[in-house]
């Protein structure tokens, strides 16, 4: 499936990076590393949904994938301070902390509900193309954080929406 991409985006301290956008401080050790192992279990957790023959639990399996992924996101960029603030989804919080993957947390957050689902035991929601469209969102997805992690520069790769399947 062909993907849109975008120019590499600006890097803090031109002008065309909103101003609304986090400062990032400098990355340690530990964090790249814990970023890297749940990248690890992310590629790890693609690589099950794949072999996966039931595409519901195809699809549960890859949208932890992109769970891990965002988390690997998260454990890059840490935590913002939330004060009082209720908790908030990791897609929510990967919106806020890394705005370049924002179209992939409205994404994945879109499919929350039919992951939920299939957790319920409601499986007749997901059918096989959806669990195979989600696999490969969630690889490329993993990808792109990998970037992030690897210090490789990023690009904004946009999610493939299916016209006929909307999570």
């Amino acid at each position: 499936m062909p993907a849109l991409i975008d120019s590499p985006l600006p890097t803090r301290g031109t002008a065309a990076v909103p101003s609304a956008a986090p400062v990032l401080a400098p990355v340690s050790a530990a964090s790249r590393h814990s970023a890297a192992g749940l990248l690890r279990q992310a590629h790890a957790a693609v690589a099950e949904a794949q072999g996966e023959p039931a595409p519901a639990q195809r699809y549960a399996l890859a949208y932890l994938a992109a769970l891990r992924a965002a988390a690997a996101m998260l454990a890059l960029r840490g935590r913002p301070h939330r004060g009082r603030a209720r908790p908030a989804s990791a897609w929510a919080l990967l919106a806020r902390l890394a705005p370049e993957l924002r179209e992939w947390a409205e994404f994945f957050a879109a499919g929350s509900a039919t992951r939920a689902a299939v957790q319920a035991g409601i499986s007749r929601s997901v059918s096989q193309r959806a669990a195979d469209d989600l696999v490969r969102q969630a690889a490329q997805f993993a990808g792109l954080v990998g970037d992030a992690v690897f210090g490789r520069e990023l690009v904004a790769v946009r999610p493939v929406e299916n016209a006929r399947f909307r999570p």
